[in-house]
């Protein structure tokens, strides 16, 4: 148990270590569990698209983000990857906080599959994703912020 809460505790610094999480989504937060994670991130104005809601991508984000690490939470050695993920988008949001939940549905010895939903601030189901993920060849090392 304690060697699954430190693998947790050091994805969660690799996460908030990246660059787009320190310069684009500052605020995001993260917490990893076994086969689950969730992320918030408080919304402003600079996630708008023209019409003033986050723009899609930002819904991407959140919710590749929390399936990955819902996998990535049950494999210690390496990094996992993305090799496919759909999204659908529900409702609009104009500011508030998100939540985005993943959870593990399948693993195998190399394919993992995961879904996630993102929450508005009112509770309400935003967007939904589902991906497909497998085993790459980098190893979890201090050099990509994993410690």
């Amino acid at each position: 148990m304690e060697e699954s809460t430190n693998h947790h505790r050091k994805l969660e610094r690799m996460y908030l270590s990246a660059p787009v999480n320190r310069e684009i989504y500052d605020g995001i937060t993260i917490a990893v569990s076994d086969e689950r994670a969730e992320l918030t991130l408080p919304i402003s104005d600079k996630f708008f698209h023209a019409a003033h809601t986050i723009h899609g991508s930002v819904y991407f984000k959140l919710l590749d983000d929390a399936a990955f690490f819902a996998v990535n939470s049950i494999v210690n050695d390496v990094f996992v990857y993305t090799v496919s993920f759909n999204i659908q988008l529900l409702r609009p949001v104009t500011g508030g906080l998100v939540r985005a939940v993943g959870e593990l549905q399948f693993k195998s010895s190399n394919l993992f599959i995961a879904d996630s939903v993102l929450y508005d601030q009112k509770g309400r189901v935003v967007g939904r994703g589902s991906g497909n993920f497998m085993k790459s060849k980098i190893e979890l090392t201090e050099t990509i912020g994993y410690q």
